[in-house]
């Protein structure tokens, strides 16, 4: 089997698995939480606090119907568009996620009414993604009810985008060729920038990639750590921290974790860069606008990403390379949007740095891959 048919099993398989235990989650599980339906229809809101953990946790079990019959505000928006504001929609990474834990920080109250801010911790298969909401609640016949602030997705109007991309196809050799063992060659990749640091008591090899091939590859990266008798200190691979698909001439960066190692103890890394030659096209273009780095308490690089094609990008992964005044990358980080990528419609994104770091940034880098579910429809 080639290697991009194997990527897109693994791809498919591996998202209706999430979706299969995301919707229809275990009883057992639920109980475990807490969050039974016997144990949510047994309580009632006598506090604003109590309303909004009651809602969560409805949530929480996707027990859509109580949940909405619970809302002070549900004659502004129906049932099916709750839902829609807490799942997402066209596949995207919030239909795969499930609600793992919430903070409520009361805000303000009166006799009447309450403000209350909700964390949210949603887990998907990328890890977790955070949310937070301003909720009003508000006292009806002596019990509370929460006002949720449902987010509603723009519509797409009906429209004729015309598309120009290149695209690339690959045919292998089959099985009465008489080639011999003669086959398309792997694309040639190159690392062009690696720069190991400690933080924190674990070292990050931090870099960058190059496709130097007239080719589209599908790349990976594995280091060793050795140390100074020349023995193996611990291997790691790039996983989520690197763009997998790299189009002709494209770089993409790379961060390399490995926990409980000190760089004291290292004497040289060896890496080893792998690549495949996959189909690809240029399409969906993702165009990154707005770019802007916010200080601290919380800094971060933030922008909008906006989809330039007709095709909807289900899943987009956004990756930031942080560079000091000389050059030298100082950080790679990255961020999962939680909602589609639909044509034409502005997403944002917000890219944590490390607050140390952040004085050291003095240029930044972006770069973004996107899953789409009709490839492999």
């Amino acid at each position: 089997m080639k290697p991009a048919v194997m990527v897109a099993i693994i791809v498919v398989v591996t998202v209706v698995l999430v979706a299969v235990g995301t919707i229809w989650p275990t009883q057992s599980a639920l109980a475990s939480a807490g969050v039974g339906p016997r144990t949510l229809s047994l309580r009632t809101a006598s506090t604003p606090q109590d309303a909004v953990d009651i809602l969560l946790r409805q949530i929480g079990a996707r027990d859509w119907r109580q949940a909405y019959a619970s809302l002070a505000n549900r004659n502004e928006f129906t049932e099916t568009e709750f839902i829609r504001d807490l799942t997402g929609s066209y596949g995207s990474l919030r239909t795969y996620a499930s609600l793992e834990g919430f903070d409520i920080k009361p805000q303000h109250a009166t006799d009447n009414d309450a403000d209350v801010r909700a964390d949210l911790r949603w887990s998907t298969i990328v890890g977790i993604f955070r949310e937070s909401r301003q909720l009003k609640v508000v006292k009806e016949d002596n019990r509370w009810h929460v006002a949720w602030p449902v987010v509603k997705e723009a519509k797409v109007p009906p429209q004729v985008i015309p598309v120009n991309y290149l695209r690339w196809d690959v045919v292998y050799r089959g099985p009465e060729d008489d080639w011999g063992a003669q086959d398309v060659e792997a694309p040639h990749v190159r690392i062009v920038a690696m720069h190991p640091v400690d933080r924190a008591g674990n070292v990050v090899l931090l870099g960058e990639l190059l496709n130097e091939d007239v080719v589209p590859a599908f790349v990976t990266v594995k280091a060793t750590l050795l140390a100074k008798d020349g023995s193996a200190i611990a291997t790691e691979g790039s996983f989520d921290k690197i763009v997998h698909t790299l189009l002709p001439k494209q770089v993409t960066p790379f961060r390399i974790d490995f926990r409980g190692v000190h760089l004291s103890d290292i004497d040289s890394v060896r890496m080893e860069p792998s690549s495949t030659l996959v189909a690809a096209s240029a399409d969906p273009v993702i165009g990154i606008e707005s770019q802007k780095m916010s200080p601290a308490p919380h800094p971060s690089l933030t922008g909008q990403l906006v989809n330039q094609s007709g095709q909807v990008a289900n899943v987009s992964h956004v990756l930031g390379t942080f560079y000091d005044s000389s050059g030298q990358i100082v950080w790679v980080s990255d961020e999962y949007p939680d909602r589609a990528l639909l044509p034409g419609t502005p997403v944002a994104f917000s890219i944590p740095i490390p607050n140390d770091l952040a004085g050291k940034v003095n240029n930044f880098r972006v770069v973004t891959s996107t899953y789409s579910s009709s490839r492999f429809q």
